[in-house]
């Protein structure tokens, strides 16, 4: 599967780290993950707290994901940089909205879901979001659900920052089984957390 994690000026770095290794790790249990950090055009972009990541490649229209990740960073700060700052923008969003459209599962981490909300593509949907942005979650018109992650067929949200990990063991116990998701959770020493509500 084609992943690509959408990397932008102050995301949070651990809502795309995170995600990132769990998903490299699934490739030692059998998956068959292809996992590349994007930007729109920058060849290195500074996460929220200052760590400096050099992209895989550009985002490109042409080369819709099957999967593609969003993580959020600095919209509750309403700092000059981050996912608030891309949503006003408009062009993240966009794109989201593109590939959504082309056929793309979102993924959402932490206020990665805002931008999400600000594509249109939300809307009727249920999803679940940072505590701290849950009424302006609401207010895009989808049903906030307090599960740790929220499985909405096309569209998938975790709620907050370290929960892009269990975002990421979801994915791989959805699209390889839950041997393999078990396996890297035991590789990785880490227990999953929470609920993970899913659509029938």
């Amino acid at each position: 599967m084609n992943v690509q994690i959408l990397l932008f000026e102050g995301f949070d770095e651990l809502d795309a780290i995170g995600p990132f290794e769990v998903l490299k790790r699934a490739n030692e249990c059998g998956a068959n993950f292809q996992v590349k950090m994007v930007t729109l055009g920058l060849p290195r972009v500074i996460g929220y707290y200052g760590l400096e990541v050099k992209a895989d490649e550009y985002i490109n229209e042409e080369n819709y994901p099957d999967i593609l990740i969003v993580p959020g960073g600095g919209w509750n700060h309403r700092g000059g940089k981050g996912a608030r700052k891309e949503a006003e923008s408009e062009t993240i969003p966009s794109l989201i909205g593109k590939f959504y459209k082309e056929g793309s599962i979102i993924a959402g981490v932490c206020t990665g879901g805002m931008l999400m909300a600000a594509a249109g593509i939300a809307k009727g949907h249920k999803a679940t979001m940072h505590h701290l942005a849950e009424k302006e979650m609401e207010s895009y018109g989808c049903e906030v659900v307090g599960a740790r992650v929220v499985d909405d067929h096309d569209l998938i949200t975790a709620r907050g920052v370290t929960s892009g990990i269990d975002l990421a063991l979801w994915l791989i116990e959805r699209f390889v089984g839950s041997e393999a998701a078990c396996q890297v959770e035991k590789r990785l020493e880490y227990e999953r957390r929470g609920t993970v509500w899913r659509r029938r």
